[in-house]
């Protein structure tokens, strides 16, 4: 059973903080977006008891996602008051807006359906691709096939390991 922990009162400093410096700074937003990614994951990523995320904000729903709504609602009226709003559109969000909270999304490790994330790292494919290998390893001696590939199984967990994967997970609900 995992502990999580909840927060009681939100300190919106933070956010607030970031939120400003990213609709202020709107035309230079890499680093932007990233640092305002940063802190709604630090804030409302739900984590267990040793700061593991349990689940992203962007996943989160129910009540849970009440702190999510109120900061996207106060993402947009910025993004309204400093004029990042297409003309004609100031009632209401518009594609610009949606597109920087899309960003920030992404920046927090969302993947959109349907696309493959252009922005994981050859350590993170690597260990990926690692997994399956192993997996299909156990899954052939699990049926009872021979495989050469066997040889290699513990060079192979080792790297895994080494690369930061767990080693517990692997042969579970293996598929070739």
């Amino acid at each position: 059973m995992t502990n999580v922990i909840q927060t009681q009162a939100i300190d919106t400093g933070i956010l607030d903080q970031a939120e400003i410096a990213l609709v202020d700074g709107v035309s230079k937003t890499g680093d932007l977006i990233q640092s305002y990614a940063d802190a709604l994951c630090q804030v409302f990523n739900r984590r267990d008891t040793e700061g593991n995320t349990l689940e992203a904000w962007y996943n989160l729903v129910g009540a849970e996602k009440k702190g999510i709504k109120a900061r996207r609602a106060s993402f947009v009226q910025r993004m309204i008051a400093r004029g990042h709003v297409k003309a004609g559109t100031t009632d209401k969000p518009s594609a610009t807006v949606d597109t920087y909270w899309m960003r920030v999304k992404e920046a927090s490790g969302y993947v959109p359906s349907g696309r493959v994330s252009g922005g994981t790292d050859v350590d993170a494919k690597t260990l990926a691709e690692l997994k399956t290998m192993i997996n299909r390893i156990f899954k052939s001696e699990e049926d009872g096939v021979n495989c050469d590939a066997s040889e290699y199984k513990g060079a192979l967990m080792e790297v895994f390991e080494g690369l930061g994967g767990d080693v517990d997970t692997l042969g579970k609900n293996t598929k070739g």
